[in-house]
């Protein structure tokens, strides 16, 4: 018998991070700020998951000044894109 949920992938069991990866899937990059209000989260929690899907690779950081404000988006990696679709995938097997 196989391990039907062998192919989900532990970086994104976090309900935060598959919300930090669902927006970045469907936008070309999200700023900090614009990621925490649709999540709902505070600047910690919402920086402890960015941390450690960067740490993964599975995102990546740009930091700018808007006039006199710094800005910091994040945009997917192939790596994350691809890593986040076989997550998906396996979740849709797993339900069927």
């Amino acid at each position: 018998m196989t391990n039907i949920i062998a192919n989900l992938n532990k970086a994104f069991e976090s309900r935060i991070r598959l919300g930090i990866m669902s927006i970045l899937m469907v936008n070309e990059s999200a700023d900090f700020g614009t990621i925490k209000d649709l999540l709902e989260l505070t600047d910690g929690n919402l920086a402890s998951h960015i941390k450690a899907l960067e740490g993964s690779d599975y995102i990546e950081c740009t930091k700018q000044f808007i006039g006199r404000k710094p800005n910091t988006k994040y945009a997917i990696t192939a790596l994350g894109r691809q890593s986040f679709q076989e997550h998906l995938n396996a979740l849709e097997n797993l339900i069927k």
